[in-house]
């Protein structure tokens, strides 16, 4: 028998949902900011995918977890999809997993991107879009010159020398610093960065260096729009 919508009720938390068949099989799983907004929309009369009428008609009941955030739930989610493959999830089924952003921890910590964060390296994410995260790292090491391999040389890397490594292998002061910013940034904590960074254009438009002032105007619009990326419905 197919579910109705009026039958649902659930709470306008956060969380992950499964549509289910009586014996339990896991037809699909999805994560929501809001619960009952989200599982709602499956029955409206304009789906907004092809998949979910079938969804619905095969699916003989609802279960969720409620989490304490989105970014929780997306984890949930794909520990889920993983677990169970559901019929109806199109992606994760091959135990893929949405990347991190992570600092190392050693003498001086390099930012990686990396699926398998390891477990005492500081972590950000998962991202679900991976372009996302690679943006932010590449954003970051320009801006602040946070290493992402190990160093090796006398002189430094390659990328000590085109200003993507402040060289921490060469001479390693302030390289604790640069570390502290990145992860305040990566925490969210980005407005003194970009304070600095308006002072910074607002100089450079005054001396009519207007390329300058546009390379900071972008910069600061890459910071504010992939840093704080949301977490959207599945």
């Amino acid at each position: 028998m197919a579910l109705e919508g009026s039958q649902i009720d659930l709470p306008n938390r956060p969380g992950v949902y499964l549509f289910k068949q009586k014996n339990e099989r896991v037809l699909y799983v999805g994560k929501a900011n809001n619960l009952k907004e989200r599982v709602k929309s499956y029955f409206s009369k304009k789906p907004d995918r092809d998949m979910i009428p079938r969804l619905v008609t095969n699916a003989e009941k609802i279960d969720f977890i409620v989490t304490q955030n989105p970014n929780e739930a997306l984890v949930l989610e794909r520990e889920l999809i993983r677990k169970h493959k559901p019929k109806y999830n199109s992606r994760l089924k091959d135990d893929k997993s949405y990347p991190f952003i992570s600092l190392t921890n050693e003498e001086y910590p390099r930012i990686l991107y990396t699926r398998f964060p390891a477990e005492n390296d500081k972590r950000w994410g998962p991202f679900p879009d991976a372009g996302a995260a690679k943006r932010v790292i590449q954003l970051l090491r320009r801006q602040f010159g946070i290493r992402d391999k190990d160093c090796n040389g006398i002189d430094g890397c390659f990328a000590k020398h085109i200003g993507l490594c402040k060289g921490p292998c060469v001479n390693p002061e302030g390289y604790p610093e640069i570390v502290k910013m990145v992860s305040s940034v990566l925490d969210g904590n980005a407005g003194k960065i970009i304070q600095e960074l308006n002072r910074e254009m607002s100089h450079y438009s005054k001396e009519l260096e207007f390329e300058k002032a546009g390379e900071i105007r972008d910069l600061i619009s890459s910071i504010q729009a992939t840093v704080s990326q949301q977490i959207i419905n599945s």
